[in-house]
């Protein structure tokens, strides 16, 4: 495993940010170098490295591309040894408001969600990174109980599970989990029947989901509820099937209306779950029982800035950072091997409007 590795933020682009930005990890003492511009880029609001760590994809939260009534997504690739990256090219998302992107286990598929357009897309990805062919445009339908929040579908997320077969994406709008099967020839996406949605309690909003490291749980934020509702995932039976919700806050603190919970991520280890809450400005961590998915909680920590909108945890486990948005600033914290909790390490780095933390190794 690599001993340093870069730590990529992505943004909303303003007059303090202007694009992707990189840092410098040094995994075994937990240091960070200064932000330095990655590239110049348009709200790349999310973005999701190949599994060769060759390329990485963005999703541009731009309101219209090309003269289309739709955001974009972009290819790049990394300098593995500067951090910096290159445009490779940009392709409409499909919809308004694309908030999410990720690649398949292959490396030749990108799934792309659009939060305004209540949408997903996929597209083929070329040997040399870029974007290729588009594979499947699909619009989601309904609605759901809140009707300030949920009067249309809102995809907020999409990723595979662990054989690659399935595509699933949290819809906001319309409390669901949809579930595509995938073909990773053509990357067209399909409904495969039994299997096309399962909800979230109503008024939820399904944001974001984590598996388990060894793919048979699946951890789902629910941004107004403020809660985490775990499943089984089945791909031969009914791939879903509710195990608990839980509260994303600590006991004895009720959801208020300026709360809403954002990322949800799994330890590399598989033993703790970490999720940030905008409006309370915290990170929650729950122990995982990897025999049932069932999750306790063990702590609850200030992010360190207002409105952490994203979260990652470095590749060996040790290390968490918060992308604090309404307050620009990125927040470092040790993980507790054993307990999975955080500490502060005292480190802060100044970036305008990140709300992405994303890893790739350094050489």
């Amino acid at each position: 495993m690599a001993k340093e590795f870069f730590v990529y933020f992505g943004t909303y682009t303003n007059a303090l940010s202007h694009g992707i930005y990189v840092s410098r990890l040094d995994a075994k003492t937990g240091k960070l170098s200064a932000p330095e511009l990655a590239v110049e880029t348009s709200s790349p609001c999310f973005v999701n490295a190949s599994p060769d760590e060759r390329f990485l994809y963005a999703a541009n939260s731009v309101k219209t591309f090309n003269g289309e009534n739709a955001g974009s997504v972009s290819a790049f690739a990394i300098d593995r040894k500067s951090g910096h990256l290159t445009l490779l090219n940009a392709k409409s998302s499909g919809g308004a408001g694309p908030c999410h992107v990720s690649v398949d286990a292959t490396g030749k598929i990108l799934l792309a969600a659009n939060y305004n357009g209540g949408s997903v897309k996929s597209f083929l990805l070329n040997a040399d990174g870029s974007l290729g062919a588009d594979g499947s445009f699909l619009q989601h339908v309904g609605s759901g109980v809140n009707t300030n929040r949920q009067a249309g579908p809102h995809a907020h997320f999409i990723t595979t599970d662990h054989s690659d077969h399935f595509a699933l994406a949290c819809d906001l709008g319309t409390d669901r989990v949809m579930i595509y099967t995938l073909n990773t020839n053509t990357a067209e996406l399909d409904v495969q029947p039994g299997f096309s949605t399962t909800t979230v309690p109503p008024g939820s909003g399904a944001r974001h989901l984590a598996f388990s490291r060894d793919g048979r749980f699946v951890h789902v934020v629910n941004e107004m509820a403020c809660t985490v509702t775990t499943f089984a995932w089945d791909a031969k039976n009914f791939p879903l099937t509710a195990i608990e919700t839980v509260s994303a806050l600590p006991p004895g603190v009720a959801v208020q209306s300026s709360f809403t919970a954002a990322e949800i991520r799994v330890h590399p280890s598989g033993k703790f779950i970490y999720a940030t809450v905008r409006g309370h400005d915290s990170v929650s961590v729950f122990a995982a029982d990897q025999k049932s998915g069932r999750l306790t909680f063990v702590q609850n920590v200030p992010s360190g800035g207002k409105v952490p909108r994203g979260l990652g945890v470095d590749p060996t486990g040790r290390w968490l950072i918060t992308g604090n948005q309404k307050t620009d600033n990125a927040v470092a914290f040790a993980i507790n091997a054993k307990t999975g909790k955080l500490t502060p390490t005292g480190q802060e780095l100044q970036i305008g409007s990140p709300v992405d933390v994303q890893f790739v190794g350094a050489k």
